[in-house]
């Protein structure tokens, strides 16, 4: 039985911890160097310079990244998983390896560990019908079990439980992705009376990944849930439309557990304390492979700025933020968030997010935040961090598109919170199309990451080109929001998701997909349920 670990409470993790104020032994020492001279911020008797767009731009050098990519890299390969899923060695590799860097400029930064309790999943499993064994993947937080039964076809995309005809009954659910998130339909086909789910795509290829998001849910308990290619359910579709009974078998083993795990937050010592720009990426893989594009480019990108904006002082105050357990749900974002009082929120001027930013197909994909191409719009502020980022591409006689600002990567939790928002996207699993490579290059038809979620996300799944490219571009907010707010919209603390018409309750957003982009064809690019 599983259902005790169900009952993951954020509260409840939030008291148990707070007798410690966050601090636990290897998990949270704030590093503060107490003979630093000076606080850095301007007017507080700092002798390093003002910060200086050009030249912390011009700071950040390919040898850099590539190093740091390497490290990641090994930080995974020394280990037996050679991943950095949350809680592994590989992801305790992982902050070791930031906090020894922040080491290097401790006189410029302080630092902590955030620890917290989120629920781990790891599955594996077998799907067979009609005599063919496939290959699928098992969705992270799909119980365990095994079901030997008919296929039965949900009608329409299986997001209503009128979807399941009563024969689904003790039947396993074959349900096409799409509309509303995977768990859903695991749930939903459960209630319904299925003994398993399989979950095709609802474009060429297979699903890459992906989660149910984690449990209880109100539509009631999970079944054993996989996922196959569109492929494959085309002829296991056309069986059944001929009257055909097509017997499948299921198998799902998974683990279900609580386990602790950290955020890193690292703040300037010096700068105005009461505007402060958040920037972050996560520090976390999934299960199959280390993640060096995803989301290790955005990790390093920010690090590598962090560290040469220690060379300069700035007039705001600058946090840097590696979030852990994003990919089971922006799980390290959401606790963050939902930790800080309303007073420390109205601080946050701007939150920058920096999930894929080295895509080997890549395109230049910037947070639609004045929702001019998805009809979703972000908090005030949330526009102008994208035309600044548009004028910034442009400037260097690049182009580049809108990718959907609908809360599905670790800018969601201070969307929720009224907290603008912006950042940049080199793209997953969906594939080019002409439009895009006549605008960025690359190869029309290929997904702009061939190794998203994959073993092969490795060092040399990474383009440098976008890489240096999109961390001078990180260093370029940094000298401008570091400098100044006064771009951008006042704060609204009242502005949430809820009235930008997205999903009002995390648990529902944060198992939507985290990348979709604009893809020129109305946005029906196949979605990634995080």
């Amino acid at each position: 039985m599983v259902r005790s670990a169900y009952l993951f409470s954020v509260a409840a993790v939030a008291a148990a911890i707070s007798a410690t104020d966050g601090l636990t032994s290897r998990a949270l020492t704030e590093r503060q160097d107490v003979s630093a001279a000076g606080n850095p911020g301007w007017g507080h008797g700092s002798k390093k310079p003002k910060v200086n767009s050009k030249k912390l731009q011009q700071s950040i050098r390919e040898s850099a990244l590539s190093k740091k990519a390497k490290e990641l890299e090994e930080a995974a390969y020394s280990t037996s998983q050679r991943n950095r899923v949350f809680s592994s060695e590989g992801h305790l590799n992982t902050l070791d390896l930031i906090e020894g860097y922040l080491d290097t400029v401790s006189d410029y930064y302080t630092y902590r560990r955030q620890p917290f309790e989120a629920l781990y999943s790891q599955a594996s499993g077998n799907f067979s019908a009609a005599e063919t064994t496939y290959t699928p993947i098992i969705f992270q937080y799909s119980p365990s079990g095994t079901a030997t039964a008919p296929l039965v076809a949900v009608a329409n995309e299986g997001c209503a439980a009128e979807d399941y005809p009563a024969e689904v009954a003790n039947n396993i659910a074959l349900i096409v992705r799409g509309t509303c998130d995977f768990g859903l339909k695991s749930s939903l086909a459960g209630a319904a009376g299925a003994v398993g789910a399989v979950i095709y795509n609802n474009a060429p290829g297979y699903i890459s990944g992906g989660t149910l998001g984690p449990p209880p849910r109100p539509e009631g308990e999970y079944i054993p849930t996989a996922g196959i290619s569109q492929e494959n359910a085309t002829v296991l579709l056309e069986a059944l439309s001929n009257g055909e009974e097509v017997q499948g078998v299921l198998e799902v083993e998974s683990i279900i557990e609580n386990r602790t795990t950290y955020n890193i937050i690292a703040d300037t010592k010096g700068g105005d304390k009461e505007n402060i720009l958040v920037l972050g990426g996560h520090s976390d893989s999934v299960y199959a492979g280390p993640g060096i594009n995803d989301d290790g480019s955005g990790i390093i990108g920010i690090l590598e700025t962090a560290l040469q904006l220690a060379k300069y002082s700035t007039k705001n105050a600058i946090r840097f933020a590696f979030w852990s357990a994003e990919e089971f749900g922006l799980l390290g974002s959401e606790y963050y968030v939902a930790n800080l009082s309303p007073e420390e929120l109205q601080k946050i001027r701007l939150y920058l997010n920096f999930d894929m930013i080295a895509s080997p197909n890549f395109i230049y994909g910037l947070y639609d935040g004045d929702g001019s191409a998805f009809n979703i719009s972000g908090p005030p502020g949330s526009a102008e961090a994208e035309a600044f980022f548009a004028k910034w591409f442009k400037d260097q006689g690049l182009a580049t598109t809108e990718t959907d600002f609908d809360g599905r990567s670790d800018y969601g939790p201070f969307l929720d919170a009224g907290v603008p928002a912006g950042g940049i996207f080199t793209g997953a699993e969906e594939l080019k199309t002409e439009e895009e490579a006549a605008l960025f290059g690359g190869e029309v038809g290929v997904a702009y990451d061939v190794n998203y979620h994959q073993a092969g996300d490795n060092y040399t799944n990474l383009n440098f080109e976008a890489f240096v490219t999109n961390t001078k571009a990180i260093a370029a907010a940094v000298a401008e929001y570091g400098s100044s707010f006064d771009s951008l919209s006042p704060r609204n603390a009242t502005a949430t998701v809820k009235a930008r018409g997205v999903h009002a309750h995390p648990h529902e957003r944060r198992q939507k997909a985290k990348h979709v982009h604009h893809t020129h064809d109305c946005g029906k690019a196949p979605k990634v349920f995080i």
